[in-house]
């Protein structure tokens, strides 16, 4: 297609090859899911702070009105600032389908931060509501492409051992930017009455994304794609880069990219997958990628994130402490990412969403009780032990959601899907969350005003229907390469890998003598550059390509 990349060029600094380059680019791709974590907690600070109410809502009101919830704000008014965001993340996550697809994850990444940048500006000017709104829309498409794109490109480029660890680097920094804005919006909030207190955190959102967009710039593109797209050497230098030391000829990189290549060669005889193929062809997949998405919202995380300080305020603090108590709830969810980093890929993905969902239910259910007695006492000093036990509980949730329901859907999505599905499987599995997470960002204020602590209890049971969901359809991914996960879901992805494993040692062979400055003589003057062929038509591509090997093979054993 006339967008299709026809170069690519790598521009990361050769001392960065190896390690450091993995885990660079597995870092610093993740500052978009930390942006929108930090998105997060800006609108949640932003909500109990008079000079905002009152810029956007026209409400003139007191701290000790809002600590009592009454701020004469329309619950569905307040519902729709939170949740606009995320219709236009969801339309973004199929955009972004096609954007991963055919510009490659790199460019997707830094479409995403421009995105983000500009809607970062618009909320730090922003005048009135509706110029908030539309900030906050634009912000969701960043938020769309960046949360679909930055999973699959941490699982391209994640050893398969360690693909857990890769997308739990992703969602800790997801929480890291959550927490950076709770404790952002503590700081500027004693920059009050200045609008300042709740402007400034956007200030910083945008700083943010220019580092990524200016990271994006050195960021490799995944082997996986590179192989998909006719960059076959690329491909091939790309994979020793990231995990060989730059080292062509490591037997561990030639397999790897063996099973790469046998994986895109069965998949061009298909074809890129349909819409229709992926619920039809890939179905239990599709099942998984939805429902993980849809319990990691209807579990409960973004009721209490969106509004944890009201939530806070709501038990019985003043509003200085629930900014503060937000910022420590904040850092324990950080830290419950840290037992997934480590151990989601020794014991499994199931392992992990079972105990999550029955620890979120057990913790929701401690939150809701003791909401359920602190409305029963008057406000004021009489709430504190309450309040004191429903952060307690609050941090609880958090540090359970942070360890297992965090991280394993985003997991999952990114993982379960054949590379010719792979990106519109993983919109699929993203449109999802971001549907469930409108949903939830919509209905919260209003059932929180109608049913109070009864809302927890709703989560509670959606907890104890995951657990059910999961057991019963789930399979074990962990200790599986990308490629192999055919056997795990019982369809076929690649044909056998001999054919492919010859051409990953005659490639090998000629990225050698080239590094070593010996000639390659070829039966004609043809070059790695793709064409702009389409994946069925790769085969003609994949012959002239075999012709350069060969005869530099041939020459090889000749000397």
């Amino acid at each position: 297609m006339f967008f299709r990349p026809k170069t690519y060029s790598a521009r990361y600094p050769q001392w960065m090859v190896g390690r450091p380059l993995l885990y660079m680019s597995s870092a610093l791709a993740s500052l978009g899911d930390a942006m929108f974590g930090y998105g997060q907690g800006s609108i949640a600070a932003a909500q109990v702070q008079p000079s905002f109410i009152h810029r956007m809502f026209g409400k003139e009101v007191t701290m000790a009105q809002i600590q009592a919830g009454q701020t004469g704000v329309d619950p569905f008014i307040q519902a729709i600032t939170v949740a606009c965001l995320n219709i236009t993340a969801l339309l973004a996550s199929f955009i972004a389908a096609y954007l991963c697809d055919l510009l490659g994850r790199r460019m997707s990444v830094r479409i995403g931060g421009v995105m983000y940048f500009i809607a970062a500006l618009i909320q730090v000017f922003a005048p009135n509501l509706g110029t908030l709104i539309a900030g906050r829309c634009i912000q969701g498409l960043g938020v769309g492409i960046l949360s679909m794109t930055v999973p699959i490109l941490q699982c391209e480029i994640a050893p398969a051992h360690a693909r857990g660890l890769f997308v739990s680097i992703e969602y800790i920094c997801l929480n890291i930017g959550y927490a950076v804005s709770a404790w952002v919006g503590y700081g500027f909030f004693f920059a009050m009455p200045s609008e300042i207190s709740w402007r400034g955190p956007y200030i910083v959102q945008a700083a943010i994304a220019l580092v990524l967009i200016f990271w994006t710039f050195f960021l490799p593109e995944t082997p996986r794609w590179l192989a998909q797209n006719g960059f076959q050497k690329e491909a091939l230098i790309t994979l020793a880069d990231l995990h060989g030391a730059g080292n062509v000829s490591d037997p561990k990189i030639l397999a790897t990219y063996a099973e790469i290549v046998a994986a895109v060669e069965f998949e061009a005889h298909m074809g890129q997958a349909s819409w229709r193929q992926l619920f039809t062809q890939y179905t239990r997949r599709c099942v998984v990628g939805i429902t993980c998405q849809m319990f990691a919202q209807l579990n409960g995380i973004n009721a209490i994130l969106y509004f944890l300080p009201s939530n806070l305020t709501r038990a019985g603090f003043t509003i200085s402490r629930s900014l503060l108590y937000s910022g420590a709830c904040a850092l324990v969810y950080c830290s419950g990412t840290i037992p997934a980093m480590f151990l989601i890929d020794k014991f499994g993905r199931r392992a992990f969403l079972l105990f999550g969902s029955l620890a979120l239910a057990a913790s929701l259910s401690i939150v809701g009780g003791l909401q359920y007695y602190a409305d029963s006492l008057p406000l004021g000093s009489a709430r504190v032990s309450a309040a004191d036990a429903i952060f307690f509980g609050v941090c609880l949730y958090l540090f359970f959601f942070g360890a297992t329901w965090g991280p394993g859907p985003w997991l999952l999505g990114a993982e379960i899907f054949p590379l010719r599905a792979r990106a519109k499987g993983m919109s699929l599995s993203t449109g999802t969350n971001w549907l469930f997470n409108f949903i939830i960002a919509f209905i919260t204020p209003p059932l929180f005003n109608a049913i109070n602590a009864g809302y927890y209890f709703v989560l509670v049971g959606f907890c104890i229907i995951s657990v059910i969901v999961v057991w019963f359809i789930y399979p074990e991914t962990a200790h599986h390469t990308l490629e192999d996960l055919g056997e795990v879901f019982g369809d076929k992805v690649m044909d056998d890998e001999g054919h492919a494993r010859e051409q990953a040692e005659r490639s090998a062979n000629a990225i050698q003598r080239e590094r070593s400055g010996l000639p390659v003589i070829t039966d004609s003057e043809v070059t790695l550059q793709p064409s702009t062929f389409t994946i069925p038509a790769a085969k003609d591509e994949a012959s002239t390509v075999m012709k350069e090997r060969s005869s530099v093979v041939t020459i090889a054993s000749d000397a």
